[in-house]
Formats: C-alpha cells, structure tokens, sequence
C-alpha cells in the first residue's frame, strides 16, 4: 500500500466512525465536497497540515489518532515532491568471452598465441565477424557510483539545511556532517523520511549565521568526506536532533491574502491556488503584504525528546515599502476556524512573538505556549502570523531547543533567504473579476 493509500485509508475510517456526511465535513475543511471525496479515495493529497487537523478535530479523533494521520499525511507529501521512483536498471547482459585462438603450426614451439590468418581466394565472399565483448566490470562499478551520485544528490536538495551555532559552514541533512538537521519545502517530512526538493521547496529552516557574517550570499553544502563524523569540539553545541519544514505562504481561512508586485494588472496573470503561491510570487516579484503567515512542522530525529524553549524575532533590515500595486488573492472567503498562533508586530523596536488564541466555530482553542516536546513520534506544528505599516521588512525567527545532548538554536526563513513583509498602506488595491477576467479596482 503506498503512501497516499494509507493516508487515505486513515481518512474514511475517521470519517465513518464520525458519522459525518462528505458536504459536512467539507464545509468544516473549507473545500469542496468533490475534493473531499478525492483526498478519501488517494486521488489527491491536502496541500497544508491545517485541512489534516481540522479534518481530524471534525471526526473526534483522538491525540494518537490525530498523530497517526498527521504522520500519514507527513510520508505521503514527501513521496509526492519526491515524485515517482526511477525504474531499476537493467542488469547488464553476461560478457561474452572470446576463445583463445589456436596457434599456427610450428609457432607453438616458440610461445607465440597469434592466430593463424588463413588466405582468401580473390573474389571470394567474406563472412561478417562477430565483435568480441570483453568484461565490462568497471562499466558496471562506473553506472552503480553514477547511481548512488544521483540518489545523494537528490536528497541533498530536499533535507532542510541545519548546522549547530557556532559553526560557519551549514551541512544538509544526508548524513554528511555532525550538523546534519532538515531540509524540505515545500514542502515537510515525517521521522526517518527526506522529503524531496519538489519542493518546489516551498520552505527551509538553516542555522543561524554568525553575527559577523554577511548576509545575502548563497548557502553551500560542505564537500562530501569519507571519514565518519566526528564529535563536537569542545565549546561548540551539537547538532540541531530537529527536522523542520517552513511554509512560507500560507492564507488565512486557505484563500484569503495579497501581495505587493511592481506590474501593472494588465501584465499580472490570474491569481493561483494557494499551494501554487510560490511560483506565482517568484514570477511576478512579488511581496508579502501587509502581513504573512508562517507555518513550520517539527518533528525530532532521533529516539529521545527535545523541548521546545522559546522563539525569537531577528529583522535584519526596515526600508521603505515600495510604492506598487497590491493584488488580493480573494474577494473574502471567511472562515469559521482562526487558529492559535503566534503573532509578531514587525514595526516595533523589539518585536515579540506573542501567543494568541484561535477559534473554531465558536470554541476558544488556547493560545500556544513554551515549552513544548517534540520527539520522531510527537511533532509539533507552530504558525507565526507577522504584520507591518511602515516598513519592508527582512526577518527571521530563531527557535532556542534543548535535548540531553545539548542545546542550541534553530534558524527559520526562506530558504536560506530572510523572510520579507511590506507595509501596502495607501497602494492601489486589485481584485481579479471572474466574470471580466482580469484585474479590477
């Protein structure tokens, strides 16, 4: 049974037992009832964790219930950015050797193994000779590294990049270095599992960069060693045991959120879906507006717990919003759910992420609050819903954690890249017409 079967097989069993109809439920997931349907037969997969817990809170799932799933779904979207596994080659077809020739009379004498070449009467017809194939060993040593060269890489790019403070070189999470943590983005992983770089990644967390080192530059993976990986040195904190996958566009209610981009609304296409948001931005150069909401899932790699201690907020740099167009990816779309978050005023001098308390359909839903345990079994999903009217801002977080082995601090951005939010105060405002099909104010 694959990822997605079982994932799916998880929903219709919560879904029977809660004895709610297909319309109900996705009236609760805000979707439709025809998408439901798809994610219960494995035809589809939810694009965010939101739809799982709400989905899960909706049938009365238990806490190991709502685990079970949430871990399901985790494996499931990583073999979805993974995409399909590459077939196993074909074995390479037994060498064919060629026999020793005979010797010509009266050379054998003398050690020599010429072949005799008989004479060809002229005008005769001459047979077409089968080539010999010698053994190809080293053919196949050569296919099999290329092979293993490939796989690495591959999972190189989809572990999220996390190193212990201190150390100036950041190490992906294949097992290449001491600092091995998470890398995934788009897309998120479950325990054991890399989620692949489909991803289109849609996120990353990366450690913390020294205080004097610049900002901006490209992130490198260290160059590949044999030897085993060595203990920290003394002074230095161990490795990050998280792995941590950070959506970085992420709508209120699914559907509800804008962006500040430079063009005009005749050369500004449709606005997406919001699992597709990244792309979209990335073509249009757009900005966060106004405010933006990050979703980050941990979970622990190794057998013991780690305690979550606290979040911090680091804007690296305040300029003055630019003056462009603010697009909305919805006319409204409300919601009965708001959930529990943590929320940052970018503008202030000392920005905070303060706990607030969600909603779902009139029920209070407390307010998140350190410490928190997470462990390879027990992940834990935080949302950070951060705001600004007066700058463009450059931020980032950074989530203190101790284990028993250590402690230490986790960088959450953009890929390696600060996060960035601009005020839209005053911008021409545009929503798209369906019925016109374009931009209108």
């Amino acid at each position: 049974m694959s990822e997605a079967e079982d994932f799916a097989r998880l929903m219709r069993e919560l879904k029977e037992r809660g004895g709610l109809s297909y319309g109900a439920l996705a009236r609760r997931l805000h979707t439709s009832t025809s998408t439901l349907h798809r994610y219960c037969r494995g035809e589809a997969l939810p694009a965010q964790f939101a739809v799982v817990d709400r989905f899960a809170r909706a049938c009365g799932a238990s806490a190991a219930e709502a685990v079970d799933l949430h871990r399901a779904w985790l494996l499931a979207d990583a073999r979805r950015r993974a995409g399909p596994a590459a077939p196993d080659p074909a074995p390479d077809p037994d060498p064919v050797i060629a026999p020793d020739p005979k010797p010509e009379p009266g050379r054998a004498a003398a050690g020599t193994r010429e072949p005799a070449v008989p004479a060809v009467p002229a005008g005769a017809a001459v047979a077409p000779v089968a080539p010999v194939v010698r053994p190809s060993w080293h053919r196949r040593r050569a296919a099999v590294v290329a092979a293993a060269g490939l796989a690495a890489g591959a999972v190189a790019v989809a572990l999220l990049a996390v190193t212990a403070p201190g150390r100036g070189a950041p190490h992906t999470a294949s097992g290449s270095g001491p600092g091995a943590g998470a890398r995934g983005p788009a897309a998120s992983a479950a325990a054991g599992t890399a989620p692949a770089a489909g991803a289109a990644p849609t996120g990353s967390a990366t450690p913390p960069a020294p205080p004097t080192a610049p900002s901006g530059g490209p992130a490198t993976a260290p160059a590949p060693s044999s030897a085993p990986p060595s203990a920290p040195a003394p002074g230095h904190a161990p490795a990050a045991p998280l792995r941590a996958a950070v959506r970085s566009h992420v709508w209120a209610a699914g559907c509800d959120h804008a962006y500040l981009a430079e063009r005009g609304p005749a050369s500004v296409p449709p606005p997406p879906v919001e699992a597709d948001a990244p792309a979209w931005v990335a073509a249009q150069r757009a900005v966060h507006a106004g405010n933006q909401i990050v979703e980050v899932t941990l979970h622990g790699t190794g057998s013991g717990a780690v305690v979550l201690e606290g979040l911090e907020v680091r804007v690296a740099a305040r300029r003055t919003p630019p003056a462009w167009n603010v697009y909305e990816m919805s006319q409204g779309c409300g919601g009965g759910i708001t959930p529990a978050l943590f929320a940052v005023n970018l503008d202030a001098p000392r920005p905070l992420a303060r706990p607030v308390a969600g909603n779902d359909f009139g029920n209070r839903v407390p307010a998140p609050s350190f410490p928190m345990r997470v462990s390879a079994a027990e992940p834990v999903v935080l949302r950070v819903a951060a705001t600004t009217t007066g700058c463009d801002c450059d931020w980032s977080l950074d989530l203190r954690w101790s284990s028993p082995t250590g402690s230490g601090t986790l960088r959450i951005d953009d890929g390696g890249r600060p996060l960035r939010t601009s005020a839209a105060a005053g911008r021409p405002v545009y929503g798209y017409a369906l019925e016109l099909g374009r931009w209108s104010r």
